[in-house]
């Protein structure tokens, strides 16, 4: 009794890929640009059905025909995918290399389907072409995939499909005809034949698993950045804040906050325009970040009003790296832009018993009395008091 009909697997198989593939085709068209590769995976799909179709008219086409276009749609598809695969993580595809398998691979099963007919040889050759995509892929899911729950199930998928293409290449050698002809119904040959095509169908859902990954972590970034400078949000600053108070509670070592405000930004959007006030936000965005530190941090938070983060750094290191931001923001701007500066105010956090409102307040009243005094200056906030819990206990 036959377990498994070929034709219908196959067919099957085909419908669902049909859908996938279409599912691909609009995520590569609606995500953002960062994730690639969607497309490449969604044409391999279409490709791997016409393969099956092919395959399925031999009986109609003449065989040689039907199967050696079957065989190079197959290899096609399946190249697509490790493309794929390889834009997605932001590879250079291997184009060249595919290429050259392809031809090789090809020739070599025209040469024993037409001239020396070895049914083992061709399976053996794709076979071991397929593998070569497979392991390229579990390569670069292995290297530079993320790690969560998503990569580790498209890689075992992808991993299961290596090994079998692998295991049916070794039989083709070592074994007999019949264990590998997935049209004979053999015990392997019917294992292999339905993990194979469903497998393509899980692959393709194991690569949108990840794509998914991908946009969940871009949009969690972008909700995080302001859109115009591209540096933190106020949401974005109050998490990393968190994170440094945290840390200033196990440490003990301090911080400080600089809250930075450009004078007379007013009269630049007036005179000169929002597009250029916009330019000049995100020249000074620029400009600021390129005298920090890689562990210090910088927000906007709205209009003209930035502020940075200056973790284990007390106030006379602080005044410093105020003064080189003021000093930068001086002096030569790009052809075109109105000249500008800017007033600072800098807050010291030594307890983690300071919230970020009450830091920000300080920093605050410390900028209003540098615009106070004239503008494009710096002043330093006044230490913050004790919280009422302690002063009660050294009045005990």
């Amino acid at each position: 009794m036959t377990l498994l009909d070929p034709s219908t697997i196959i067919l099957m198989s085909a419908l669902m890929g049909g859908a996938m593939s279409v599912v691909l085709f609009a995520a590569d068209r609606s995500f953002p640009a960062e994730i690639r590769g969607l497309g490449h995976w969604a044409v391999g799909l279409l490709l791997l059905i016409a393969a099956a179709v092919l395959f399925n008219l031999r009986g109609v086409l003449p065989p040689a025909l039907a199967l050696l276009s079957a065989n190079s749609m197959l290899l096609w598809g399946l190249g697509l995918s490790m493309v794929g695969t390889e834009r997605f993580y932001h590879r250079p595809p291997s184009w060249r290399a595919f290429h050259l398998v392809w031809g090789l691979g090809m020739s070599a099963i025209a040469c024993w389907l037409l001239v020396w007919p070895d049914f083992q040889a061709r399976v053996a050759v794709f076979s071991f072409l397929v593998f070569g995509f497979y392991a390229r892929q579990v390569q670069l899911i292995w290297r530079y995939g993320e790690r969560h729950f998503s990569t580790r199930f498209f890689g075992a998928l992808m991993l299961f499909q290596t090994l079998a293409v692998l295991l049916r290449g070794c039989l083709a050698l070592f074994g007999s005809a019949t264990s590998v002809d997935l049209m004979r119904g053999g015990p392997f040959a019917s294992f292999y034949l339905a993990t194979a095509n469903f497998m393509v169908l899980l692959l393709a859902v194991g690569f949108m698993t990840v794509a998914t990954r991908r946009l969940q972590s871009i949009l969690e970034l972008r909700s995080t950045l302001d859109p115009l400078t591209c540096v933190l949000n106020r949401r974005g600053f109050a998490d990393i804040y968190g994170k440094e108070r945290a840390q200033l509670r196990r440490a003990a070592r301090g911080m400080t906050l600089l809250s930075i405000d450009l004078d007379f930004f007013k009269q630049i959007n007036d005179q000169y325009g929002h597009a250029m006030g916009d330019r000049v936000l995100v020249h000074v965005a620029a400009t600021v970040g390129k005298t920090l530190r890689e562990s210090d941090h910088m927000a906007r938070f709205g209009g003209e009003e930035f502020v940075v983060l200056l973790p284990d750094t007390g106030v006379e290191r602080a005044i410093g790296a105020a003064e080189r931001i003021r000093v930068a923001l001086r002096g030569p701007h790009p052809e075109g832009m109105p000249a500008y500066t800017v007033s600072i105010g800098v807050a010291c956090q030594q307890s983690a018993a300071e919230d970020l409102d009450g830091l920000l307040m300080r920093a605050d009243a410390a900028l209003y009395r540098a615009k106070a005094n004239g503008r494009d200056r710096i002043e330093v906030a006044e230490p913050a008091s004790p919280p009422a819990s302690m002063l009660h206990a050294i009045r005990a």
